[in-house]
């Protein structure tokens, strides 16, 4: 049986698609494929209607191939169903232009704006809008995002259109897989942090703009990383919290405290080591260093008969022969 992968970026992005196509409205069925992403409507120009032909050229072989697979011919070849991009027709091509002239206004919404996005209302997903050319090589629209009804009679809707359930399959086995890994797995509240990655996902899931990239696996890998090290710092703020209550008590701490009060002791007891024999080096250094006096056999008998004066010699006694 061949194994099945929901976490390919190909399928990833075909369930963000189709998920986000729930919340949009458009005139006909096949009018909510694109064929390229542009930032502006002027923008739909020669360069962009050639690369959307050859997009749509490649989606079109690609399609071809898989059914023919699927009817069980054999030596199937992709070059055998290439469509060429001439024969498509600009009229039939679908361009999305990101734009927010649909979505309505809020002044109110931050204080400091530093966005486009900052003077609208929130909505989920980066807003955008079909366009088709007609035969006068106009561009005329064709769908609207977080919209409900007609594109000229309806209204903006931000909250009707829900993400698909293999999308929803896809986010639980992202997390639970990113769990497994072993500087993870270890954590008794490994569960805690795979329930914040996935709701961390289901409030951001949409927001991959497919205009910046073709990469969501790292997109969503990023979130979860971020909400796994979220808890795991949180986790680590209450355990301090507890230990150091269990041992202004006299209680014994976890074992994770014990483990570094041991490995700071050692480190100190080490450091001492280090500087008790740095300091007996020192003073070995400066005893060798230091100048020593030789007596001749007439000074030797002056500090003897002192010697058996007084009984012992002093440093003066040493001064007074020199």
């Amino acid at each position: 049986m061949k194994r099945v992968n929901y976490l390919n970026n190909k399928d990833l992005l075909t369930e963000i698609h189709r998920s986000k196509n729930t919340y949009c409205s458009y005139i006909s069925e096949g009018d909510d494929q694109y064929d390229v992403i542009v930032s502006d409507i002027k923008k739909i120009n020669s360069i962009n209607i050639a690369k959307a032909r050859k997009n749509r050229a490649k989606r079109m072989t690609q399609r071809a191939w898989e059914e023919a697979k699927s009817l069980g011919t054999k030596r199937v070849k992709m070059s055998d169903f290439e469509v060429s991009p001439r024969k498509i027709d600009k009229t039939d091509l679908i361009f999305r232009v990101m734009t927010f002239d649909h979505v309505p206004g809020d002044s109110d919404r931050k204080k400091n704006p530093k966005s486009r996005a900052d003077h609208h209302v929130k909505v989920n997903f980066p807003p955008f809008q079909h366009f088709k050319l007609n035969k006068k090589g106009e561009p005329t629209c064709v769908g609207k995002s977080h919209w409900t009804g007609g594109l000229s009679n309806g209204n903006f809707q931000s909250d009707h259109g829900r993400i698909t359930d293999k999308l929803a399959r896809m986010y639980m086995k992202l997390c639970e897989r990113y769990g497994t890994r072993s500087n993870w797995r270890g954590y008794t509240y490994n569960d805690e942090m795979q329930s914040q990655a996935l709701m961390q996902l289901s409030q951001i899931g949409l927001q991959f703009d497919e205009s910046k990239s073709e990469n969501p696996f790292a997109y969503y890998t990023a979130a979860i990383t971020n909400s796994f090290t979220r808890i795991l710092n949180i986790e680590k703020k209450n355990q301090n919290i507890r230990d150091d209550i269990m041992e202004m008590e006299g209680m014994m701490p976890s074992y994770t405290r014990q483990a570094k009060n041991e490995a700071e002791a050692k480190l100190n007891l080490l450091e001492y080591e280090e500087q008790h024999r740095s300091a007996k080096r020192k003073k070995k250094i400066k005893m060798e260093q230091a100048p020593v006096k030789v007596y001749n056999k007439k000074e030797i008998k002056q500090l003897n008969k002192k010697l058996h004066e007084k009984g012992k010699l002093s440093p003066a006694d040493f001064e007074e022969i020199k």
